[in-house]
């Protein structure tokens, strides 16, 4: 929602977190912004903030972490750049359909190179078997899925089942794809990964980063699948330039939809979350 009041709010938080900082950003001409949240804005869009003319997504490509000292920050291995992709379509589990899951994972496979599992493909070990054997840097999970700080609370879609957080983990942990043994980015695209739950981002960090993934695409509420679709497109498109970071990736994408007539409200564009590693 894009009311007064919430305006006005985003407005106040820029002039305690971003305000006093200004002159000093500008000298040292930085242009990203890694935030360590505490309860209170651990689930506040940082990228919605705005300074009474822009918002803070215009100005500094925008990442989170639980702390710092988690993480290594590498840049992203840009060789060829090759995902797996999965994702639902059809109703499941109780859940609806999602009707533009086969256009997001179209604008995944126009930019990069992409190994795809669609409905009756998607199963747990069908998705176990391609993370296991397969040497893709990126997982891309377009499906119903919701992450919080209880494990109970925790799941991922499948056509055949739900992976708890313990499965996703050991899935996580069984896929050494990169020199390191890790994940470069688990993008979870169509999930309620962080909905309703004020330790939910630092869970979804957390399982993340002690499975090995170095960053996580992650939403802050349920989205919009159509703007998804478009947004993913983008954020992948520059993604395939090698000097462009995830956190940049994901600002272009970002700025992409806040320009579109369409989708131009917050709850469009604000709820994508970069968390851990931000190059």
């Amino acid at each position: 929602r894009n009311s007064q009041e919430t305006f006005l709010l985003a407005q106040q938080i820029y002039n305690w977190l971003i305000r006093p900082a200004e002159p000093d950003l500008a000298h040292s001409k930085i242009n990203n912004l890694v935030f360590v949240l505490d309860s209170s804005l651990r689930n506040v869009p940082m990228a919605v903030l705005h300074d009474g003319k822009q918002y803070l997504i215009e100005k500094y490509s925008i990442a989170l972490t639980p702390s710092l000292q988690l993480l290594d920050p590498q840049p992203l291995e840009r060789q060829e750049l090759k995902a797996l992709t999965a994702g639902l379509t059809e109703p499941r589990g109780g859940f609806p359909p999602l009707k533009f899951v086969a256009d997001e994972l179209a604008q995944v496979q126009s930019q990069v190179s992409t190994v795809k599992l669609v409905d009756r493909e998607f199963t747990s070990n069908s998705l176990q078997n391609q993370m296991t054997n397969n040497l893709l840097p990126v997982v891309h999970l377009a499906t119903h899925g919701q992450f919080s700080s209880q494990a109970a609370e925790t799941f991922v879609l499948t056509w055949d089942d739900q992976l708890n957080v313990e499965q996703l983990n050991n899935l996580l942990r069984s896929s050494q794809v990169t020199t390191s043994g890790s994940i470069e980015l688990l993008v979870l695209s169509a999930c309620e990964t962080l909905t309703g739950d004020r330790r939910a981002a630092l869970g979804l960090a957390g399982v993340a980063v002690r499975a090995g993934a170095r960053s996580t695409l992650a939403t802050l509420w349920s989205v919009n699948d159509e703007a998804t679709a478009l947004l993913m497109g983008q954020f992948y498109q520059a993604l395939n330039n090698p000097t462009v970071t995830k956190a940049e990736a994901l600002r272009r994408a970002q700025t992409a939809l806040l320009n579109n007539p369409r989708f131009q409200r917050p709850h469009f564009w604000a709820s994508y979350v970069l968390l851990g590693n931000w190059l």
